[in-house]
């Protein structure tokens, strides 16, 4: 969604309403809530706390401070904006505004969902000194902050086409060069992809995981120029890259190749973690296409089962998914998750996540496969349209 305006208003306060809430308010001090950032299109210095009340009807109203101004700049003309200076005159605003009134905000109860729980304990408890409740944005915030436009889907859509491309020669190319008897180090196959990105006209905030045999066992390893790693004939290379185009959607994929035929405990390890990511697609198909509810922690108990029934629960240890936002990678919206975090929220039409299963097993093996999907209106698009279904031979 674009940054809040008159245009939308009515769109945000209708969702207000049948949310049961007298209003959305919105809190930030000094980045520690990116969600009323970017929701109210706050730039430049901004180092005091600053509110945004949207009521159900009737106009926004925002508190800001005296010296504070310049960023809020967009803020309509129609819409109202308080000053303040001292704590005092913070506080009468607020009871003022609030008193009695029931008020979502990114508040996720007993921490459920970390990447939602934005306001800190102590601004809770001025808010509650105001006589108003306070209840969870979470439904809000998913609907408002976390869905993509149809455009930006397109561009998620050919980032995702480029970044598979990318991602399959370069295991090709490690393959042919460790036959050749040139062995690429992890390292330069990093460097190398990079290279590819920049080609593309892809952008990236960190270069990708390569990992071969155990150091695939660390899900964040990275390689090291100083510590060269060779990827060699009988290698089982494990490729996780990220990119976007500048100012687009990010496309996330983990991919898994041997150089030369793999072992039996790799094709093992392989089609536990394939199938786990098969069955998180295959469930959430059903109910999007059937147009029914599912949330994102039923996703990632789908896929855990079928780790867990192949013998290798306990080295599944981190979510399935991750929420791909409109702005950041690893986003505010649903993930797939009920291992790290009491993921309840619904995957609503317009929402993105990862699917990304694995199988770590210290100083042995470390195999994962991702790819992104996207709610659609009765249809999951899963990304990129040929995804891995066996592990390359390179």
């Amino acid at each position: 969604m674009p940054v809040l305006n008159t245009q939308n208003l009515p769109e945000v306060q209708k969702a207000i309403k049948e949310a049961g809430v007298d209003g959305w308010l919105l809190f930030d001090f000094r980045g520690i809530n990116p969600i009323a950032a970017g929701l109210l299109g706050i730039q430049g210095m901004v180092t005091r706390r600053y509110f945004a009340f949207i009521p159900r009807e009737g106009v926004p109203v925002a508190i800001t401070h005296g010296i504070e101004q310049a960023p809020w700049s967009g803020w309509p003309a129609s819409w109202a904006k308080e000053v303040y200076g001292s704590w005092r005159v913070l506080e009468a605003k607020l009871a003022a505004l609030l008193a009695g009134r029931r008020v979502a905000m990114e508040y996720s109860p007993g921490d459920a969902v970390p990447y939602l729980d934005r306001v800190p304990a102590g601004v809770l408890e001025m808010v509650r000194a105001t006589g108003a409740t306070v209840v969870t944005s979470a439904e809000l915030v998913t609907t408002f902050y976390a869905t993509w436009t149809a455009d930006e889907l397109v561009v998620h859509r050919r980032t995702a086409e480029r970044v598979a491309e990318i991602a399959r020669q370069a295991m090709r190319h490690a393959g042919a060069e460790a036959r050749a008897g040139r062995p690429m180090t992890e390292y330069s196959l990093q460097q190398h992809i990079v290279s590819e990105f920049t080609k593309a006209g892809l952008e990236t905030d960190h270069p990708p995981i390569v990992a071969i045999g155990p150091n695939a066992a660390n899900p964040h390893y990275s390689p090291s120029a100083t510590r060269p790693v060779n990827i060699g004939v009988g290698a089982l290379l494990l490729v996780a890259l990220f990119a976007h185009e500048p100012g687009g959607i990010w496309a996330d994929q983990t991919w898994m190749a041997s150089v030369g035929e793999p072992s039996p405990r790799a094709v093992q390890v392989w089609t536990a973690v394939r199938d786990a990511r098969d069955a998180a697609i295959a469930l959430l198909r059903e109910r999007v296409n059937g147009r029914a509810t599912i949330r994102g922690g039923e996703a990632d108990d789908a896929a855990r089962n079928v780790i867990k029934t192949a013998g290798f629960g306990d080295r599944f240890v981190h979510r399935t998914g991750h929420s791909i936002d409109s702005r950041d990678l690893h986003g505010s919206g649903p993930h797939l998750d009920n291992l790290e975090t009491r993921e309840e929220r619904l995957l609503v039409p317009g929402v993105a996540f990862s699917i990304e299963p694995g199988v770590y097993i210290p100083g042995e093996i470390g195999i994962r496969s991702e790819v992104n999907a996207y709610v659609g209106d009765g249809e999951l698009v899963v990304t990129p349209v040929e995804y891995q279904r066996d592990m390359m031979i390179v």
